[in-house]
């Protein structure tokens, strides 16, 4: 039988993020996954309440955080693993084709300091690698599609799918990103679906599906298999591939899609300081004709 880790989530609603403490009861070593670093775009200003609140939580329990896990580069928040490393020793870690990530927007956003190795994470995980929480035995289940660079934390009995997965009654992810691929989500959701049906799924997001006034992020992998509303049993590639291509095209960028690929990147770090001392981030302008850039 799996053993069963301690999970503690808590819900950021202005991003709709699910951040986890994840806990080995014998040990009291944990990790945190996918952490939020609070963000106001409206005045550059940054704020650390939310890993704060974890770290109070972490303390109160006895827990000691070795790890800070991120399941993709999110864009659609600041990551807090640095604030925690620097609190806790923890290693910052993320799958290793974050290399690809940071490849295809080191240009986007013209960061000339930021190396494409991967190197400023402590650790890239493989396909397939395992690694200890204390006695926990976890395992990471590579999910490309909404990111080429997506992975899956396979925890005792519980699975941390990222933005792979939503609820059931609300879907899958978008696959519309540089580098996404609906064709690659839908073949990793069925590599998930084939896990015990038991397994716990932890979602890293939830908007609340039409009809549910409470959120949400715990499900199972028999409950994706039976009423995922995009992708549950019986649905075809071609057809998932269809509704996730026609409903991509309709969804608006997210709200922090500049700042946080550029701070994720970099593993959570913000760029260099100018010569200041202050640190800024990068608005790429597209001008749609060349009257409007004469202007």
């Amino acid at each position: 039988m799996l053993r069963q880790p301690i999970i503690r989530p808590f819900f950021d609603e202005p991003t709709n993020t699910v951040s986890y403490i994840v806990a080995d009861p014998a040990t009291k070593q944990a990790a945190v996954i996918d952490p939020v670093l609070d963000y106001d775009p409206t005045t550059g200003q940054v704020d650390t309440r939310s890993v704060d609140a974890m770290l109070r939580v972490a303390e109160e329990q006895g827990y000691a955080i070795v790890w800070t896990l991120e399941t993709h580069a999110h864009a659609d928040h600041l990551s807090g693993s640095p604030y925690i490393k620097a609190k806790t020793g923890a290693k910052i870690a993320i799958g290793e084709h974050i290399k690809d990530v940071q490849r295809i927007f080191r240009p986007v956003f013209d960061a000339t300091d930021l190396k494409t190795d991967g190197s400023d994470f402590d650790h890239l995980f493989k396909d397939g690698e395992h690694f200890k929480i204390g006695e926990l035995d976890a395992e990471i289940i590579f999910t490309p599609g909404h990111t080429p660079a997506d992975i899956t934390y396979k925890i005792g009995d519980a699975a941390f799918v990222g933005d792979t997965l939503f609820m059931p009654d609300y879907g899958t992810a978008r696959a519309d990103f540089p580098g996404g691929d609906a064709h690659q989500l839908y073949r990793s959701i069925r590599k998930l679906m084939t896990l015990p049906p038991e397994t716990r799924l932890f979602m890293c997001h939830d908007y609340k599906a039409p009809g549910r006034d409470v959120y949400a992020w715990q499900t199972t992998v028999l409950e994706q298999r039976e009423r995922n509303v995009h992708v549950k049993d019986g649905v075809s590639e071609d057809a998932f591939v269809a509704m996730r291509n026609a409903r991509d095209a309709t969804l608006s960028a997210p709200r922090l899609l500049l700042p946080s690929i550029q701070v994720n990147m970099r593993a959570g770090k913000f760029p260099p300081a100018h010569a200041n001392g202050v640190r800024y981030l990068t608005i790429p302008v597209k001008f749609k004709s060349t009257e409007a850039l004469a202007a």
